[in-house]
């Protein structure tokens, strides 16, 4: 290889993708959220880490140099405070990760507890509005264009992944982002969200002990799991990093061409079926 062309290449591996880009991030404190918090910063953003769970979030931001605020995402004026916060700190706000969210009651249509289903919708549907809502005014405002960043799920692609009410939320988060792009490509704002798939998180780990009833299984069990029977890549399940960095992906200039696109991260599982891989052998 020419040194010029290695010497580009080191550069690109090495920038700061992200430097002196103001983001918030919903749901930060933990999983998806913290790591992307985690990867931002090292990218060079000032980070706003924005969840409920207090004392993890404000010890988070404290060690990347960002804020961290109270924020339930079902409350439009939490949301709002959010991003006031990060124009009151550096004037603007060029990325928003709306990541918070929360799983829905397992169990038949029959007997679904609709007060269960209208708390999770306040949360994965009107959190995400709200975010979408408020990060686009600040971003309009501000004239430099900005990446609205949705977190769905491979359940919104694919039937029998979740339950019905998270597979409802999720499915409207891919359908509001289209639209929602639609309206904010002219101000340079680009619109997409990711659809990861058996990310061993809390919630998905609990959701797992409740359909198998082992209320022992730990998050590398979900991951064993997932990497035996979920992904084409076996012996591969994915990770909260592998999410951030495709988070970090669509935050950058290095996806400045794509909007309204959903990014799934599933290892190719809602894609195509490796149970008939014998053909090719």
């Amino acid at each position: 290889m020419e040194p010029d062309v290695l010497n580009d290449e080191l550069q690109i591996i090495s920038r700061k993708r992200l430097m002196n880009k103001v983001a918030v991030i919903t749901g930060g404190a933990r999983g998806i959220g913290a790591a992307t918090a985690k990867l931002f910063a090292h990218n060079g953003a000032h980070v706003i880490i924005a969840d409920v769970l207090d004392d993890l979030g404000a010890t988070l931001a404290k060690s990347i140099g960002g804020h961290y605020i109270h924020c339930d995402v079902a409350k439009e004026v939490d949301i709002e405070s959010a991003i006031e916060l990060a124009l009151s700190w550096k004037g603007q706000l060029d990325i928003m990760f709306n990541n918070a969210g929360i799983g829905g009651h397992q169990g038949s249509i029959t007997n679904l507890d609709m007060d269960q289903v209208k708390h999770l919708i306040s949360v994965n549907v009107y959190g995400i509005l709200h975010g979408m809502k408020h990060a686009a005014r600040a971003m309009i405002k501000g004239g430099k264009g900005g990446s609205i960043i949705c977190t769905s799920s491979s359940a919104a692609i694919m039937g029998g992944l979740g339950s019905h009410s998270y597979t409802l939320s999720k499915q409207a988060i891919v359908g509001v982002l289209k639209t929602t792009a639609c309206e904010l490509g002219m101000h340079g704002i680009r619109v997409n969200c990711i659809s990861p798939h058996g990310v061993p998180s809390e919630m998905l780990v609990n959701a797992y002990r409740e359909v198998l009833g082992k209320e022992d299984l730990k998050a590398e069990d979900v991951s064993k799991l997932v990497s035996e029977r979920g992904s084409l890549l076996r012996g591969r399940s994915a990770t909260a990093e592998d999410v951030a960095k495709a988070v970090l992906f669509l935050a950058s200039e290095d996806s400045g061409f794509i909007t309204a696109h959903n990014l799934v991260l599933d290892g190719g599982f809602t894609s195509a079926c490796s149970n008939m891989s014998f053909i090719y052998k």
